[in-house]
C-alpha cells in the first residue's frame, strides 16, 4: 500500500500559473529622468517615477 501523502507532493501547484519564457506584455511610457518614450514590462503605478533603462542604474539603489 502506498503513502496518501506521496500522491500529493508531486501535484501541488505553488503559487499558480506562470508565464515564464512567454511573451511579456509591455506598456509604453514616458522616462521621468530624460523624458525619453520607452516601453516597461508592467502597468505604471501612478505618482511613482518610471525611468528608461539608461536612466534606470542612476536610481537604483545598490545591494549589499
Amino acid at each position: 500500500m502506498s503513502n496518501p501523502m506521496d500522491y500529493n507532493r508531486g501535484n501541488r501547484n505553488f503559487g499558480g500559473p506562470r508565464n515564464f519564457g512567454g511573451p511579456r506584455e509591455m506598456t509604453k511610457t514616458v522616462c521621468s529622468d530624460c523624458g525619453k518614450e520607452c516601453e516597461v514590462p508592467f502597468k505604471p503605478t501612478e505618482g511613482r517615477p518610471v525611468y528608461c533603462q539608461e536612466c534606470l542604474p542612476k536610481h537604483r539603489k545598490p545591494r549589499f
